[in-house]
C-alpha cells in the first residue's frame, strides 16, 4: 500500500526546519522537497537525509511559498515535503547540470535513473524538475531514451524569478539542469491535467518568432500589441514585468492536434519592441488563443482537480 505524508517548516535553522518538516517520515522512499531560496540546500538536503535515511530527495526552490493541507506557507524560511513509503513500487532519481546540450544531458539522466532504480525499461511514470528555459530540450533527451511517458513535475523559481532558483537531489545542487525520478509499479494510477483556463473566441496565427520563447507577432501584428487587442489594455501596462502580472487570468493557450488539451503558454515578459516573453516552447504557423479565468478559480481548482 502506498502511503503518502505531507510536512512544512518556516524554522530558520536547517537541522531544526528537517527535524519538523519530515517529522513520521523515516521510512520514506521518495519525498518532494520544495524550500525557499534562503536556505543552503545542501545543508539543509543533509539534514534531511538524517531524518529520512532512505529516501530518494528530489526538488527545487519556490516562489514565496508552498500550498499544504495546513494551507499556504510562506516565510523568509519555508519548505515543504510530500513524502511517499509502501510497497508496490520503486524508484530511481538522477540529476546534473545542463552541460553542453540539454537534450544529451536528458538522456544521461534517464540512464541513470533507471540504474538507481536497477531497471531497462521504462518507468510506468516519471517526475521532471529543470531550469527555466530548456525543459522541452531536457524532456526530448529524456525521451529519447524511454518513449512517451506520463509525467509530470515543473520548473525551479524564485521569490523575484532573478535567477536565484536551485534544483536538487540528494546527491546535487545546481542552478542550471535537470532532475528525474523514474517510479516504477504494477498499482494503478491515473493523470489528470488542468490549466483552470476556459478558451476565448480571440485567436490568431503565431508569424514570428525567437529563440524559440520570444513571441514577436500574432497574424503579422507585434504580440503585445495584438494582446492589448483582445484584453482591452493599454500597451504601455504590459510592458517589462507588468505583463507577468497582467496575464495571470488570461494567458495565452495552445491546442494539440485533436484538439482534446490547451496547454498554457503564459507570458512573462513584454520587450520594448513589443514581443513578448514566453514560458514555454512556440512554434510559428500554429494557433495561439486568448484565455480566460479568474483568481477565485485559479485557487478553487486545486482542491477540484483533486
Amino acid at each position: 500500500m502506498l502511503n503518502v505524508k505531507v510536512g512544512s517548516t518556516t524554522l530558520q535553522d536547517a537541522g531544526a526546519a528537517a527535524k519538523e518538516a519530515a517529522s513520521g517520515m523515516q521510512d520514506a522512499k521518495l519525498a518532494f522537497l520544495y524550500s525557499s531560496v534562503s536556505f543552503d540546500q545542501t545543508e539543509l538536503i543533509s539534514c534531511l537525509k538524517k531524518e529520512m535515511p532512505n529516501a530518494a530527495i528530489i526538488g527545487n526552490t519556490s516562489f514565496t511559498g508552498v500550498i499544504t493541507p495546513k494551507g499556504y506557507i510562506s516565510g523568509d524560511n519555508f519548505a515543504g515535503i510530500m513524502a511517499f513509503e509502501g510497497d508496490g513500487f520503486c524508484v530511481g532519481v538522477a540529476g546534473s547540470d545542463r552541460g553542453d546540450c540539454p537534450v544529451a544531458t536528458g538522456e544521461k539522466v534517464a540512464r541513470e535513473a533507471m540504474k538507481k532504480a536497477n531497471k531497462t525499461t521504462a518507468p510506468a511514470y516519471f517526475y521532471m524538475v529543470a531550469s527555466p528555459g530548456e525543459e522541452e530540450f531536457f524532456l526530448k533527451g529524456i525521451t529519447n531514451v524511454i518513449g512517451r511517458v506520463p509525467f509530470f513535475g515543473g520548473s525551479a523559481a524564485d521569490n523575484a524569478i532573478a535567477g536565484e532558483w536551485k534544483l536538487f537531489t540528494d546527491s546535487m545542487v545546481t542552478a542550471n539542469g535537470v532532475a528525474v525520478a523514474f517510479v516504477y509499479t504494477d498499482k494503478a494510477f491515473a493523470n489528470e491535467y488542468t490549466g483552470a483556463y476556459q478558451e476565448t473566441d480571440k485567436a490568431g496565427i503565431i508569424t514570428k518568432i525567437k529563440d524559440n520563447r520570444v513571441l514577436l507577432e500574432i497574424d503579422g501584428i507585434p504580440a503585445v500589441e495584438k494582446y492589448a487587442q483582445w484584453s482591452g489594455k493599454k500597451v504601455d501596462d504590459l510592458k517589462g514585468m507588468d505583463l507577468l502580472v497582467a496575464t495571470i487570468t488570461n494567458p495565452l493557450g495552445v491546442k494539440d492536434r485533436l484538439g482534446d488539451l490547451v496547454a498554457i503558454r503564459h507570458p512573462m515578459n513584454g520587450n520594448d519592441d513589443l514581443s513578448m516573453n514566453i514560458g514555454s516552447n512556440l512554434a510559428t504557423n500554429t494557433a495561439i488563443i486568448y484565455m480566460d479565468g479568474s483568481v477565485d478559480g485559479l485557487i478553487s481548482y486545486t482542491g477540484y482537480t483533486l
